[in-house]
């Protein structure tokens, strides 16, 4: 059985930056144009620079989770210019962010501006395609971009199609992918500390949220570790209910945070993977009581529990039964930077770091034309995974990957 949520609460610590090349050895076995010339606060003299450009929306999905103020932090970028059709939201961003060149209308900033990296920062997924388009299509070579990716699969797709003619890469604020402590888990499965990988558990934070909306918000950044340690989904088995029945039409309703449409308060899903296990995921709107948005990734002699953000909780229960059995010596293991119940070396474990580590990441990419840690196709498959519920519910049986109707299914329910 699975613990109790006491037991899951989240533990937090600090962390560092991931090396993608250690992180890609530890995962061996899972599944511009010209760049601008400019005094660059923080390069190292001869280094490289790049103009970055802000595109925010204030009142429909604001800045993200700092995807504004990451380039300070950056070594090599200037920071040149912000967008928001919001006339005070756009005066306060300038402020902010200390740039002269403000514009309520994004295009023209891509226009003149004619940046080389750009932050698509609002939380809202309405106008995330469109301005990714517009980006690409306007010569950009980078864009950093806040989850849930898009509304649709059919958008994704077309979004994914751009980038790849133009050879743009865009990273996805999936924090958790660029801690330090990834890595690490990624080699205790590996030398099969756990055993053999049979399931993965998943829940949503189910607050006022649970149900549908935790899925679609929160949902993607399980998928996507989800396919780190488990590989690719197959199929999924969904059922969606609205008060203790499957939905109905008249349950379907536009999305908040301008999502696809959205219904019922309880979602649970079952999916198989291509490495063999089963992964579920289960969100039932106010029954959290705690900190429950996590992962536990179960093996035959054990369990490895994850939370979310640059440095997650990690803990190891080296115990086939998955709990603590009275009067036995077992307890969580921490899982730090440095290895499985080590002190944690690292002191800046903000969730500003992710972003920071995420940007330094994709201008990598750019340089070296290589993915991105946590690209593009990435978001698209953990938007798959979540649009596959709803789309399972619709037809009564599993719906295989990749899924055939790119459209909203709640539309056609």
């Amino acid at each position: 059985m699975i613990p109790t949520t006491s037991r899951f609460a989240a533990r937090g610590s600090n962390g560092r930056a991931l090396s993608r090349r250690g992180f890609l050895a530890g995962t061996s076995a899972l599944a511009a144009s010209a760049a601008m010339p400019a005094v660059v606060r923080g390069a190292a003299p001869g280094a490289k620079t790049y103009r970055a450009a802000v595109i925010g929306h204030t009142g429909r999905g604001d800045y993200g989770h700092g995807l504004d103020v990451v380039w300070a932090d950056v070594p090599g970028v200037e920071l040149a210019a912000v967008a928001d059709a919001s006339e005070k939201g756009l005066v306060d961003a300038a402020k902010r962010l200390k740039v002269s060149k403000a514009y309520p209308d994004y295009r023209r900033m891509l226009d003149e501006v004619k940046p080389d990296l750009v932050s698509i920062a609002p939380r809202w997924v309405d106008q995330h395609h469109d301005m990714l388009l517009a980006a690409v299509q306007r010569g950009v070579r980078g864009v950093y971009m806040e989850k849930p990716l898009c509304r649709t699969l059919a958008e994704a797709d077309a979004m994914i199609a751009a980038c790849q003619k133009h050879n743009v890469k865009v990273a996805i604020a999936f924090q958790t992918r660029y801690s330090p402590k990834l890595p690490v888990i990624a080699e205790l499965i590996r030398a099969g500390t756990i055993g053999q990988l049979v399931e993965f558990r998943a829940r949503g934070k189910e607050d006022n949220r649970g149900g549908a909306e935790d899925l679609w918000v929160l949902g993607p950044h399980l998928m996507n570790l989800i396919e780190l340690y488990g590989a690719k989904p197959l199929w999924c088995f969904g059922s969606v209910c609205e008060q203790g029945r499957p939905i109905r039409r008249e349950d379907v309703k536009p999305g908040s945070e301008g999502a696809s449409l959205l219904a019922g308060d309880e979602v649970h899903a079952m999916y198989r993977l291509a490495s063999g296990a089963a992964a579920y995921f289960d969100s039932v709107r106010k029954a959290g009581g705690g900190p429950r948005f996590a992962l536990w990734i179960c093996g035959s002699k054990g369990i490895i529990e994850l939370t979310t953000n640059y440095m997650p909780g990690a803990f190891l229960l080296p115990d086939a039964s998955w709990s603590v059995p009275r009067g036995k010596n077992r307890k969580w293991l921490p899982i730090t930077s440095a290895g499985l119940d080590k002190p944690e070396p690292i002191k800046d474990g903000t969730p500003h770091r992710g972003n920071v580590e995420a940007v330094k990441d994709l201008i990598e990419a750019i340089e070296k034309d290589r993915k991105p840690l946590a690209d593009i196709a990435d978001a698209r498959t953990a938007l798959e995974m979540v649009v596959a519920v709803f789309e399972s519910q619709r037809l009564g049986k599993p719906a295989t990957f990749p899924l055939q109707n790119r459209a909203d299914p709640l539309a056609r329910l």
